[in-house]
Parts: structure tokens; sequence; C-alpha cells
């Protein structure tokens, strides 16, 4: 069983990654993000920190705070890629700024792209979190 630090270390760990790799898209590859893009970045970057310092501090009081701000990463996320992935989704979305939110910069094995790597890591941080909170003692 895993405890309540190493919970923390792996949703830390998660938000970290996924923050390298947006800066990665963005920076060295020149993918411009799209406005939704942007709304999980708001979401994603401070959980860095707020779980870094946990992760120092061993508080795992934060996996509060991680599972409210993870829990609408996912469901931006999750509609980001319905807006991708599912014709009567796609034809109904809304435009979104310069950058469609339809567009999709990597289609890798034909399904993983930028918001559904995105939702991998708010999706381990959210179970991560609800895992400490639902834990007693360790």
């Amino acid at each position: 069983m895993l405890k309540k630090e190493n919970l923390l270390f792996t949703a830390w760990a998660a938000s970290l990654t996924a923050m390298l790799g947006s800066l990665y898209f963005s920076e060295i590859a020149g993918y411009e993000p799209c406005e939704l893009c942007w709304y999980q970045r708001i979401l994603m970057y401070p959980l860095v920190l707020i779980l870094g310092i946990a992760v120092v501090r061993k508080d795992v009081k934060a996996a509060i705070y991680s599972l409210a701000m993870s829990a609408i990463g996912v469901l931006i996320s999750l509609y980001h890629y319905g807006i991708q992935k599912i014709d009567f989704l796609t034809d109904a979305a809304p435009a979104c700024g310069r950058v469609p939110c339809t567009g999709m910069y990597i289609n890798w094995l034909g399904f993983i792209t930028i918001p559904f790597l995105a939702l991998t890591a708010f999706s381990i941080i959210f179970i991560s979190s609800l895992m400490i909170l639902k834990r007693k003692g360790d």
C-alpha cells in the first residue's frame, strides 16, 4: 500500500511532467496553445508549486487543493479531448481564438493528443489526491 507521502510525490511528479511537456510543445516544438490549453495550464502550473511545497513539508492536507484544481482540469481536458475526437462535438465546437481548439498538433497512435496528455496528468493528480484524503493514518 502506498503511503500518503508517496501519493503526494506521485501527484507532484505528474504536475511537473505535464508542465514541462506543455512548455516543450509551445517553446521548443513551436505549437501555439489554444484557449482551452491555456485554461489547463492555468490549473496545472500552480499545482507544481503547491504540491512541490507539500512534498517537502510532508503536508498531505494540500491534497484538498490539488483535488479541487485537478477535478476542474479533468473536466476541461475531457471537453477539449471530446471536441477533438467526437464528430458531433467537433461540428458544434465554438471558435475559441486564433488557434482552433479542435486542431491537433499531435495524434500519436490515433488517440493521444495534447488534451489527452493533460487529461492523463489531471487524472493521476485527482486519483492520488483522493487516495490521500480517503486514507486514515499512514
